[in-house]
């Protein structure tokens, strides 16, 4: 299997900020990026049919807020609290309930960052961790058809525990929760390397902590796929393979260097941010020819809206050159997009095979919160976790997660 130790998506050198979905790593990679996507949904098809062979582990995507970090500062001993800001050059870390009001914090993050270094730091962390926070002194009771539940809603997604389950029992004893997903090695926090998962089995277990790791378990023993199912994704799989055969791996190197340029205020005239865009529109694309065409104006659109900005006729001018020699490139790789298009799609349609069965089983209800009252939604997604390497990629029902971040009622912004 294609090492995927590059796969991982790495900001501040090797922290773990941001995840990319398995089938842009076309985008990401060229070549060695399609010939891995295919590898990896491959084993994740071995691991559901239950082959031995498998060497992928899967986490499930918790759609928690914010992010926060906790453990032990290697450069003096002492137990700490903090957010994404831990790595910077100059860290926030708060490791008394004095920084935190000396950082500005107010409101519920105020609250939350103080409950989480209080109850944290029982839990005997020997590292650092970071996970999802899921709740403080925000959960609710709520009655969802007919039945008596927990709620909590961290962002987008709520979170339902039946009262009277165990679970139910321990969320409603404790003071926070929160889902671990990755631990962070080094002997300074400006070396430390992310790793995936993170175990919980040794740490102290208080009642005023619920905690889970972001490890995939399969409850009801139901996530094994069906001969039928299995030959779906296999299926989907073979397309992609055929489609990956047509590519032109010089002109995608090409075009992946001019995907590289779009940066700064042309950023928005990526082939992602132009997926995206139909994404968010809840399109799926049934015609890879015809989105590969499209590209074309929408980089037209993004530079034209650029030049508009610009105030001297020399600036605009010099710009107005820009897009046209832009075009004039892009036209040559319609042909070549088209086949990536396809490839992504085919990409798409297997990782959706493996999803579904994925959702099938889920031990917390998750549900959005909309003017009509609730309705039941699947987890955010997955991450694929390479064994071997360690490298990662997410599997994210895009059309379903993107469109309930639009219209449903979120508790906060992140």
């Amino acid at each position: 299997m294609l090492n995927f130790s590059n796969f991982l998506a790495e900001d501040k050198g090797g922290k773990n900020l941001h995840l990319e979905h398995i089938e842009d790593e076309i985008l990401n990679f060229g070549i060695d990026g399609a010939r891995g996507s295919i590898n990896f949904v491959r084993s994740l098809r071995d691991m559901l049919a239950g082959a031995n062979r498998s060497s992928v582990n899967m986490t499930v995507k918790w759609d928690g807020a914010p992010a926060i970090f906790a453990g032990i500062d290697p450069e003096d001993g002492r137990f700490f609290v903090a957010k994404k800001s831990v790595f910077n050059i100059e860290p926030k870390l708060y490791k008394s309930v004095a920084e935190i009001d000396a950082d500005g914090l107010s409101g519920a993050l105020n609250s939350k960052f103080k409950i989480a270094l209080a109850e944290f730091s029982k839990l005997g962390i020997t590292g650092v961790l970071q996970g999802d926070l899921m709740f403080t002194d925000d959960v609710s009771k709520e009655t969802i058809d007919g039945k008596s539940y927990h709620t909590f809603q961290p962002n987008t997604i709520v979170y339902a525990v039946d009262v009277n389950s165990d679970l139910g029992k321990k969320i409603a004893a404790a003071k926070i929760g929160v889902v671990w997903h990755t631990t962070y090695t080094g002997k300074t926090l400006q070396d430390m390397k992310a790793s995936f998962g993170a175990n919980i089995s040794k740490m102290n277990n208080p009642a005023s902590v619920w905690m889970d790791d972001a490890t995939y378990k399969d409850v009801s023993g139901s996530a094994t796929m069906t001969a039928t199912e299995t030959e779906k994704v296999t299926s989907s799989l073979s397309a992609a393979g055929t489609t990956f055969r047509k590519i032109n791996s010089p002109l995608l190197t090409k075009f992946l260097s001019m995907q590289n340029a779009f940066t700064g205020n042309l950023a928005g005239a990526s082939l992602k941010t132009y997926n995206n865009s139909k994404v968010r529109q809840g399109q799926k694309v049934s015609n890879p020819t015809a989105h590969a065409k499209g590209y074309l104006p929408w980089v037209e659109s993004v530079f034209d809206k650029q030049i508009d900005k610009l105030k001297t006729p020399k600036n605009k001018e010099a710009l107005e050159v820009k897009k046209k020699e832009t075009i004039r490139e892009l036209k040559k790789h319609t042909s070549n997009l088209a086949n990536i298009t396809a490839f992504q799609g085919h990409i798409v349609d297997a990782k959706m095979g493996i999803v579904s069965k994925l959702n099938t089983v889920k031990s917390i209800g998750t549900f959005i919160k909309t003017s009509n009252g609730f309705k039941a939604v699947n987890p955010e997604g997955y991450v694929a976790i390479d064994r071997v390497s360690g490298g990662a990629v997410k599997l994210v029902d895009r059309m379903e997660f993107s469109f309930n971040n639009f219209t449903a009622i979120k508790a906060w912004d992140k």
